[in-house]
């Protein structure tokens, strides 16, 4: 007699479902369809409007990205940056590093080739038509694609290959859901393909600087860092975290001083290669210099959730303060808030503390650096998304957070439908079978109840926001209320981020004891 066939284990839900980001498909080809889809999510979030669209007189970041690639265009590069009878400075003059010129020049280029009335010295101002913003859009799109796809592949090959995150299989099958969340960060793809901004490329830079350090590519690293600064001077809130994680690396080589002096080279190499149409005189160099340090603009310009923003309700920097002891509070302040993880990482140096560095560096010059814009917060999501295997609750929040804090420019720009469609997107990702929320630590009762707070809190005012008009006598009450939760939210997070790099350290340490038993 047969014997009763066994029944057929039940599929794994991850499997079965033939998700992306736990697949059974070749490694490449998943890659590929998660590109993809990022890349389609950007598509379609370009369609809508863009900063400025048709508001006179200057419109918006559209136009002001569209203005730059008409000066470079046409004016010799020695203009770019001083005020001319054809450069008028302020109307949109450029204040981004000789790179993000050059980057405005090669659109240009390509604008010119192919609507040249888009680009036309002077009477182009404010242009814009169909065509006009199908080849802008473009411009993002292809730039996207060049720089921030490859260094974010790069990344993930990077980080599983040199075991940052540990090397477990739970770890090694989380390498798509890693994927998918660096490459479809809704923050980036809202600001960069809605409200139009090419923080892609310095983004980008940056990130591949990151791998190279994490690969041992260290040279690599400080070119394409001093490239990511050179595009766009925010890169500089990472500038602690590079520099402390090296030195530290430096120090503790056979020949410190070489490999110091061997950086260094790099660095000035790459900078002069930059700036060489700028170094023929003091003046020309200085003139770039001043378009760069916006300080005449004050501390802080729109409601952002930083610390001199969210404290203002109480406290009037702007009229108590003139703009030389803002300049040193300020300075004061961030040096003060990323000191802790600059230390930790130039005593004892890794991969995984160069990750949290990078964060803590770039939310210390978000809270407290002068004129900080509320876009700002795409350079500490950045690192945020490489941490988020190991830290998938901290990454989710932030991520969430980080969005809301950007709502009051979201709708100023009518993109409300992408804002909608990006968040619940992320969410799918987040919340996937395949995903890696379930590894996150669990969280106390108390606090659980205090968070929650702060989510009811943040979805209630966005309802408000949109349906009821504020005070007349207090015009931007609700816009001060969203800056002040996200602050609070943010400086938890930089405390907790903080504690768990120094925590690096009792961890190696305990390492080494059970080594040496």
């Amino acid at each position: 007699m047969a014997k009763p066939k066994k029944p057929a284990p039940a599929p794994d839900l991850a499997t079965a479902a033939h998700l992306p980001w736990h697949p059974p498909a070749p490694p490449v080809a998943t890659a590929l369809l998660i590109s993809l889809a990022a890349l389609l999510v950007r598509v379609l979030v370009s369609v809508g409007p863009y900063s400025g669209q048709g508001v006179a007189p200057k419109f918006g970041d559209y136009e002001a990205q569209r203005h730059w690639m008409e000066l470079t265009l046409h004016l010799p590069s020695s203009d770019w940056y001083r005020n001319t009878s054809e450069n008028d400075l302020a109307y949109w003059g450029l204040d981004y590093p000789p790179l993000s010129a050059y980057q405005s020049r090669l659109h240009a280029l390509f604008l010119n080739a192919s609507l040249p009335d888009a680009v036309a010295l002077r009477s182009s101002r404010g242009f814009e038509s169909l065509e006009s913003k199908l080849l802008m859009r473009w411009t993002v799109l292809s730039s996207d694609l060049v720089v921030f796809f490859p260094a974010a592949l790069w990344f993930v090959w990077a980080y599983f290959k040199c075991g940052v995150g540990g090397i477990g299989e739970e770890r090694r099958a989380g390498w798509t859901w890693l994927l998918a969340i660096v490459l479809i960060n809704p923050c980036l793809v809202l600001i960069d393909h809605g409200h139009f901004q090419y923080n892609c490329i310095s983004l980008g830079l940056t990130l591949g600087a990151i791998t190279g350090v994490l690969s041992g590519n260290e040279l690599v690293a400080a070119a394409l860092f001093s490239l990511s600064i050179n595009h766009k001077q925010m890169s500089l809130y990472f500038a602690p975290a590079f520099f402390s994680h090296l030195l530290g690396k430096c120090i503790k080589r056979k020949y410190p001083i070489v490999e110091v002096m061997k950086l260094g080279f790099v660095v000035l190499g790459t900078f002069a290669l930059v700036w060489w149409p700028f170094l023929h005189s003091y003046e020309a160099a200085m003139q770039v210099i001043s378009r760069l340090a916006p300080f005449e603009r004050g501390i802080y310009e729109d409601y952002v959730a930083n610390f001199w923003c969210s404290t203002s309700v109480l406290i009037k920097w702007k009229r108590l303060f003139a703009i030389k002891p803002l300049k040193l509070m300020s300075l004061s302040a961030t040096i003060l808030a990323f000191l802790p993880s600059f230390v930790q990482q130039v005593r004892s140096p890794s991969s995984l503390g160069f990750l949290y560095s990078l964060l803590n560096s770039s939310i210390s010059f978000y809270l407290f650096s002068y004129q900080v814009h509320e876009k700002s917060i795409l350079l500490p999501l950045l690192p945020a998304s490489l941490l988020g295997l190991q830290e998938p609750q901290l990454y989710g929040w932030f991520m969430y957070f980080g969005l809301f804090s950007m709502f009051p420019l979201i709708c100023r720009d009518h993109l409300l439908l992408q804002y909608i469609a990006t968040l619940g997107f992320f969410v799918l990702i987040y919340y996937s079978p395949g995903g890696s929320y379930k590894n996150a630590a669990k969280i106390p009762s108390g606090a659980k109840a205090v968070l929650s707070m702060a989510l009811v809190c943040s979805f209630a005012l966005q309802i408000v926001y949109l349906r009821i008009e504020p005070p007349k006598r207090y015009p931007f009450l609700l816009d001060a209320l969203i800056m002040f939760i996200c602050f609070s939210q943010l400086v938890v997070l930089t405390l907790y981020t903080n504690y768990k790099q120094w925590m690096l350290d009792s961890h190696s340490r305990s390492i080494g004891r059970k080594k040496d038993l």
